[in-house]
């Protein structure tokens, strides 16, 4: 479904992602994972269109999208959520997600079938579709579940989930962890992971490639990472065996 290959960005000289390449089937997620400044969310915004590539390939469906802007590649069936929420707080948790379906794909939606949209994209995350439900209403848990309904309400075929644990207790990294989960299951979406916290995300996605450096370290099924020399010595360090036994969990 989604093919990179050799992609690099350099800002002012500095090599942020350095010939990065990798391949997501259908159905699948796959975790990219890496220490901080690793490249993670550079590579995320590359794919997604905020970032215009150095050089390299972004194919999307057999298409190249890489250096489109960002609504184009939303319009071509590519969702991404962000690490840090910015909804419009004047705006109802439900308004908020109409308006992301109002954006999404490349086809007219009216209002009605927008907020039908909305709900059931809020129901699916567990928050509340209530006319009246507020923005600050939510803690740090239901904005990240916010941030994931307005990126599913575009209605994509692969989804870009950034960073979804930070900010969460334990508890509700699990939540969130199986929450992706269902998605994958309930609307068959693709699904990129991005995340710092490796452990959790180990019980949930099919392969792992890492990065460090801007670069790629190690690729291959979640306990085949989790046991890499070098994915252990610039990453894991103390927590291996604990990540090591969240990957054998698969």
């Amino acid at each position: 479904m989604l093919e990179v290959s050799g992609l690099t960005k350099s800002f002012d000289g500095f090599l942020a992602v350095k010939n990065v390449s990798f391949e997501v089937a259908e159905g699948e997620i796959l975790g990219l994972i890496g220490p901080n400044g690793s490249g993670k969310s550079t590579t995320f915004n590359l794919i997604a269109g905020a970032f215009r590539p150095t050089a390299g390939s972004v194919r999307f469906l057999g298409r190249e999208i890489g250096g489109l802007p960002a609504y184009r590649v939303a319009h071509a069936g590519i969702g991404r959520t962000h690490q840090i929420p910015k909804p419009f707080r004047k705006l109802t948790v439900l308004d908020n997600v109409a308006l992301a379906a109002f954006y999404g794909q490349n086809r007219k939606l009216s209002r009605e079938q927008a907020y039908v949209v909305a709900r059931e994209t809020l129901e699916l995350v567990h928050l509340p579709a209530k006319d009246s439900s507020k923005v600050e209403s939510l803690g740090a848990a239901g904005l990240k579940k916010l941030e994931l309904a307005r990126a599913l309400a575009t209605q994509p075929k692969l989804l870009l989930a950034d960073e979804s644990l930070g900010g969460l207790d334990h508890g509700e990294m699990d939540q969130a962890a199986d929450l992706l989960a269902t998605i994958r299951a309930k609307r068959g979406i693709t699904i990129v992971w991005v995340e710092h916290i490796m452990g959790v995300l180990m019980r949930v996605v099919d392969r792992c490639v890492v990065l460090d450096h801007g670069e790629v370290i190690a690729r291959g099924k979640p306990a085949e990472v989790a046991r890499d020399p070098k994915v252990i010595e610039v990453y894991l360090g103390t927590d291996a065996p604990e990540v090591q036994a969240y990957a054998a969990r698969r």
